[in-house]
């Protein structure tokens, strides 16, 4: 049984799920990838052009859109090889954007089927349609937050922050909270056919999850080992324009770190994961 909801709970989280510490920004980490990827900003994608902004830190609000770039409200002059790095800029992030709502919309799906098979598994047959009930709804909630934010175009650190802690974290809470409730009752009441109904119920459900969850697992980590290539290519892009801010400082639109130091600070043991930067 145990392994069944700690099933459920990471595939729920999978996706989304924003690293405790409250700065922001997202990072995203996978062994497929070059390095470690974030941003600071939240960015919009609109055909008047890409805008990266924050409400704490400069510069504040950056606009790329056909070569052209604007610094919280200041046109900037850029050569003719670095306008042409924007375009392709401003190209990738447009293509890559719909593939991490995919990967979002797959993982919060992924996770959702988890909690309902547990909950068809394990909840008392006088509260199961109730938790069914809210289960679709948080699946719901989290589905459209996710088709009017990132695909629509909008990321938000905020928002995938509220929807993590919110519709896919109540979710995974409130499931575990029920099944180790009934496991608590049935081994405080020395019941010895409900608790060995109970495990043979976990042990169904374990190889059930297995069955289920390891190919659409499989593809959903593929899909976004799939990101990669697009995020590497944005990285070499960054990494080529010669752009300098009113400070001399670089325009450094995303964050790049090797992959070592990543993990070295986070405390991580490999494979993909998303934490806050």
């Amino acid at each position: 049984m145990r392994h069944a909801i700690i099933a459920a709970a990471l595939a729920a989280a999978l996706a989304l799920a924003p690293a405790a510490g409250g700065a922001r920004g997202l990072n995203v980490s996978t062994d497929a990838c070059k390095y470690d990827y974030g941003t600071p900003y939240d960015v919009d994608v609109a055909r008047s052009g890409l805008t990266f902004h924050r409400t704490d830190g400069t510069p504040g609000r950056i606009v790329v859109h056909d070569g052209s770039l604007e610094v919280d409200g200041r046109a900037v002059a850029v050569s003719a090889a670095d306008a042409e790095a924007l375009r392709r800029y401003e190209s990738g992030v447009r293509q890559l954007m719909p593939e991490v709502a995919a990967v979002a919309r797959e993982g919060i799906q992924l996770g959702f089927s988890a909690m309902t098979t547990v909950t068809m598994t394990f909840a008392e047959a006088d509260r199961r349609e109730e938790l069914l009930a809210r289960i679709r709804r948080k699946q719901a909630d989290a589905l459209r937050e996710i088709d009017q934010g990132v695909g629509a175009g909008h990321w938000s650190s905020v928002r995938m922050t509220e929807l993590t802690a919110g519709s896919v974290a109540d979710s995974v809470g409130e499931l575990v909270g029920s099944v180790t409730s009934n496991a608590v009752t049935a081994a405080l009441s020395g019941d010895t056919a409900k608790v060995a109904a109970l495990q043979a119920r976990a042990a169904s459900l374990d190889k059930a999850l297995d069955s289920e969850m390891d190919k659409r697992s499989k593809a959903l980590e593929a899909r976004a080992k799939g990101i990669c290539p697009r995020l590497d290519a944005l990285a070499d892009l960054q990494r080529g324009w010669g752009i300098r801010l009113a400070d001399g400082s670089p325009l450094a639109l995303m964050t790049v770190r090797p992959r070592q130091e990543s993990r070295d600070t986070s405390g991580g043991d490999g494979g993909s994961r998303v934490a806050r930067d």
